[in-house]
């Protein structure tokens, strides 16, 4: 636990440009040159973090550069210069099968049993491809669950979606969810049991024009009539939260201000049942992770693969909930007291047991998804299959 401490006051005391740590060895042929990217609000982390690693070797002279790029970024910038890529990178995981194919990703090397055994199920099957570990699982908090106010539900209201409208619809109040958005869209035909994955010939699979899928439309189109439900974006939430609003579909990234808004009625929970054919089932989401990755054109592919290890194991993952309030991945940091004391990220590992990773999902989905979830909320579209057929049509490019 002293490293622990040790790290979170480097981390406080640490806000200085990141080349502050790089050794000046400028001519030695032994010194270890590496650029790490990661996010803006993970800057001082890293630092410290790189810091600790150099004090822990001593015996190696290393020059590491640390540069501010957020990890939805880091595919737009590999599309612009493929050459551009550092070292070590941050990214999310639905990037994970194009950054695969596009052979950027060094396999992880010595600890791969370790990050495997350490880290949970799914963050490791997020960071797989055909059994190939090609990135270390990071954060295991990239999803949504439901929030509400206390003051307006019950616990017994938000279990199912009928009875949190009824609830709402009583209090005349209102549940937000932005289902004009793929990302949230699927949790409707996902608790309906709908595929959405990439096949052999890495071709997007995706099945909600099957009966299940119109089930989960008509589910949809009922969801957004009643007078209840309210649309929008993050902004739409925050604002009505406490207020108009008594419950919204969002993540973590909120969980400070919605926190705010709500005070002692703050409270999160897993995603509501919904009624599917006459019979209650779970709604469902999507899974994100943030992952870590080594270029396979790194000249120091060893020490950027240790340092990776490094970055991303269960100390790390401490420090970044400790500072940022990021969700671990590794199993024991999970398991720290405050984690499972924390309403949102609780929320969300509750509703991970029902998730679907967005490793699945090929830049096509996007669009049609959003066109679909918005044709639903205008009530403009009667014939649900066509409109799906339409929507599966433009997913798969046929």
């Amino acid at each position: 636990m002293s490293k622990l401490i040790l790290c979170l006051a480097l981390c406080l005391a640490l806000i200085m440009p990141a080349a502050v740590f790089a050794e000046e060895a400028a001519g030695s042929d032994e010194t270890v040159r590496l650029t790490v990217w990661g996010a803006q609000s993970t800057q001082v982390v890293l630092a410290a973090l790189i810091n600790e690693f150099k004090q822990d070797h001593p015996d190696k002279q290393y020059d590491i550069t640390l540069k501010a790029v957020e990890e939805p970024d880091l595919w737009f910038r590999y599309r612009e210069d493929p050459d551009s890529l550092p070292d070590i990178f941050a990214f999310v995981s639905d990037r994970l099968i194009g950054l695969v194919e596009a052979g950027v990703l060094l396999p992880v090397g010595q600890s791969r049993e370790a990050v495997i055994a350490d880290n949970t199920p799914s963050s490791v099957e997020s960071a797989m491809v055909d059994g190939v570990l090609y990135a270390y699982p990071k954060t295991e908090d990239n999803g949504y669950f439901l929030y509400y106010d206390a003051s307006v539900l019950t616990p017994e209201d938000v279990e199912t979606l009928d009875a949190l409208l009824a609830a709402a619809n009583a209090s005349d109040k209102r549940m937000f969810m932005d289902i004009a958005n793929g990302w949230y869209i699927v949790s409707f035909f996902f608790g309906a049991g709908c595929r959405l994955d990439i096949d052999e010939a890495g071709r997007q699979v995706c099945d909600f024009n099957s009966d299940a899928g119109v089930a989960a439309g008509e589910a949809i189109r009922v969801f957004t009539a009643n007078p209840a439900f309210l649309h929008g974006d993050d902004a739409t939430f925050i604002t009505g939260i406490g207020d108009t609003i008594c419950a919204g579909v969002s993540g973590t990234w909120n969980a400070a201000a919605v926190k705010r808004r709500l005070g002692d009625n703050y409270r999160a929970c897993k995603l509501p049942t919904f009624t599917l054919n006459g019979q209650q089932v779970q709604m469902g989401s999507f899974i994100g992770t943030k992952l870590m990755g080594v270029n396979a054109n790194t000249v120091f592919p060893d020490d950027a693969d240790e340092l990776a290890a490094f970055l991303n194991n269960e100390h790390a993952q401490l420090i970044r909930y400790k500072v940022l309030n990021m969700g671990p991945s590794n199993i024991n940091a999970a398991a720290f007291e405050e984690i499972h004391a924390d309403t949102a990220l609780d929320a969300l590992m509750d509703q991970n047991e029902f998730g679907i990773d967005t490793k699945t999902v090929k830049d096509a989905f996007w669009d049609p998804a959003a066109v679909l979830g918005q044709t639903l909320i205008d009530q403009s579209q009667t014939d649900i299959r066509a409109l799906l057929d339409d929507m599966v049509a433009a997913v798969s490019g046929r």
